[in-house]
């Protein structure tokens, strides 16, 4: 391990990129498919490893979806939750900021209350046994209507007190911000914070509108942003959080290699870049292994992890008061 890599293992940080159905490892999934009877079309772990090979976003998405029928029970989530949490503990991760997709599950049949109780367990657990703090973030597929999208702000409306925020994720080319601008403002109205992934596969046109239609507060990827000198003037400017998902860029070919990642001109041109995971388990790896294999393909210096690092605790929306503290952390660490 070098010195940078073992800098990285230690380094307090936050994850505010994480969909927790994309953390459902082969042999959970195999495990809660026995548990609830569930038929899957793999009679190994090994081979439903092997069915996480894809290349593109919609192959992804094919089987995360087909991975989620094996979550049926509120222990199946929070035994989900509580997995991931686990790993993000053991890379140093004090803080994460979690989606969450309740119509992959409620149009499953399987109840609002059961999916929110189950992973709200784990995540106490988590606080309690790991000292992880987290959030819920509630998130809107975007492949499916708004109206749609407004059935499950009114099916979250008595859990609301977990929830800190709403998002938007799944397939983006053809399914611009603009589609969901009413209930993004809906949501806001219920004082929840707003993210959008956009500019991962979308052109800058999507995080245009993600900025000037559904005024959000972080952007998940933003990666073509980059293409936009005038976007790149804005995002620094207005220094809006962007979480950036390296190995997740490579496995869905959004860079063809990691030596190609826009991360190092980001921070030179001083956007404020977070390193997260996105769908660790079909990925190939959680929050440290981001950063390490990111170093490891374009030189990032101590400093530049460093200042990655307070950015996701900036980026956060935990209090004021708690970000300081966790940044002040990163900087006793720092030396």
């Amino acid at each position: 391990m070098t010195d940078l890599n073992a800098y990285i293992a230690g380094l307090p940080k936050a994850e505010l990129h994480l969909h927790i159905e994309g953390s459902l490892e082969p042999e959970l999934m195999f495990e809660l498919a026995q548990r609830n009877g569930v038929q899957i079309p793999f009679d190994s772990v090994e081979a439903v490893r092997a069915a996480y090979d894809f290349s593109n976003l919609q192959d992804f998405l094919d089987i995360y979806y087909a991975g989620a029928n094996v979550l049926l029970t509120r222990q199946d989530f929070e035994d989900l939750a509580f997995a991931y949490f686990q790993r993000a503990a053991a890379d140093n991760v004090r803080h994460a900021e979690i989606f969450f997709d309740p119509q992959t599950h409620t149009d499953r049949g399987v109840e609002f209350g059961v999916v929110v109780e189950g992973l709200i367990a784990g995540m106490e657990r988590a606080k309690t046994e790991l000292g992880v703090t987290s959030g819920l973030i509630l998130s809107f597929l975007r492949h499916l209507t708004e109206e749609e999208a407004f059935a499950t702000l009114e099916m979250a409306k008595p859990y609301l007190h977990h929830f800190i925020g709403v998002g938007l994720d799944s397939s983006e080319v053809g399914h611009p911000p603009s589609k969901f601008v009413r209930v993004f403002a809906a949501a806001r109205e219920l004082g929840l914070k707003l993210c959008a992934h956009a500019g991962e596969e979308g052109p800058p046109a999507y995080v245009h509108e993600a900025l000037d239609l559904l005024h959000i507060d972080r952007m998940d990827h933003g990666n073509r942003s980059m293409e936009d000198e005038s976007l790149i003037q804005r995002l620094a400017a207005e220094q809006m959080t962007l979480t950036v998902c390296p190995l997740s860029n490579l496995k869905l070919c959004v860079v063809k290699d990691l030596k190609d990642h826009p991360v190092p001109e980001m921070l030179r041109r001083g956007l404020h870049v977070t390193l997260n995971s996105d769908d660790p388990a079909y990925f190939g790896g959680y929050v440290n292994a981001n950063y390490i294999r990111l170093a490891d393909a374009v030189g990032l210096s101590k400093e530049q992890v460093t200042e990655m690092a307070k950015n996701s605790f900036e980026g956060s929306f935990l209090p004021d008061a708690d970000k300081l503290k966790y940044m002040a952390e990163v900087d006793a660490y720092a030396g």
